[in-house]
């Protein structure tokens, strides 16, 4: 049985959860390293594990016919992947894929549907939850659609950060033009400004933070937005 604070401390969800609510999860939580690259759900697919994020970082893509692909929700140590299964949908149309490898923990889903059905804290929580996260993805579009393209990279470098809990991101140029549906060549652009200005520092598959504060002067609105609605549902802001 894992009754370690520290696997409870780790993901924001399972911290904020009662102590006698908590325990019934322990003897079925398993910690995992989960590696860059890893699928842990493809469209269509029924949601049979469900992971609680401790420092990797996953994001929820749209993936298209002609196989391009637009990041559409990011989640880190503040959330949980696999929300659908105990919303009644049992499987979502986007792919859920590792970005940047870290710590689970993963659990099968039906224990949390069991708990989620018992109408205690942690429903409470995760329809809280829920309504921050679709908060994030309806705000992704619309940020996709009005803002440039280095407003949008200084957003999306903070929301990184805030799940990984780390200024240096291993990150190259092509993901970002890929997770942010754009042209590489608009990245690479965006990136050296941001660089020229002290933000940043930039090197071959990797992007370091070099001033949080600045940054988050430089990103639009959606970035203060998504965090104002986690601490307004949740108590706390992501990361």
């Amino acid at each position: 049985m894992m009754s370690e604070n520290v696997y409870r401390h780790g993901n924001q969800i399972l911290a904020a959860l009662p102590e006698s609510e908590y325990q019934r999860l322990v003897p079925y939580l398993k910690p995992v390293d989960l590696v860059s690259g890893t699928i842990l759900l493809e469209p269509n697919e029924p949601v049979a594990k469900i992971y609680f994020p401790r420092r990797a970082m996953i994001s929820l893509v749209s993936i298209m016919m002609d196989g391009s692909t637009t990041e559409i929700g990011l989640v880190g140590n503040e959330g949980m992947i696999g929300i659908s299964a105990i919303l009644g949908g049992d499987y979502t149309t986007s792919r859920t894929i590792v970005q940047v490898s870290g710590s689970a923990l993963e659990i099968p889903a039906d224990i949390v549907r069991q708990e989620f059905l018992r109408g205690e804290e942690l429903q409470k929580i995760l329809l809280l939850y829920t309504q921050a996260l679709l908060t994030q993805v309806s705000q992704s579009a619309a940020c996709n659609r009005q803002h440039n393209i280095e407003e949008r990279l200084a957003r999306w470098l903070l929301s990184v950060h805030d799940c990984i809990l780390q200024d240096e991101l291993p990150l190259t140029q092509e993901f970002i033009a890929n997770m942010l549906g754009t042209r590489r060549s608009g990245v690479t652009v965006a990136a050296g400004t941001l660089q020229e200005a002290g933000l940043i520092r930039y090197s071959r598959g990797k992007i370091t933070i070099l001033d949080q504060s600045r940054l988050e002067d430089r990103a639009c609105e959606c970035y203060r937005l998504v965090q104002n609605e986690f601490i307004r549902l949740l108590g706390s802001r992501r990361g």
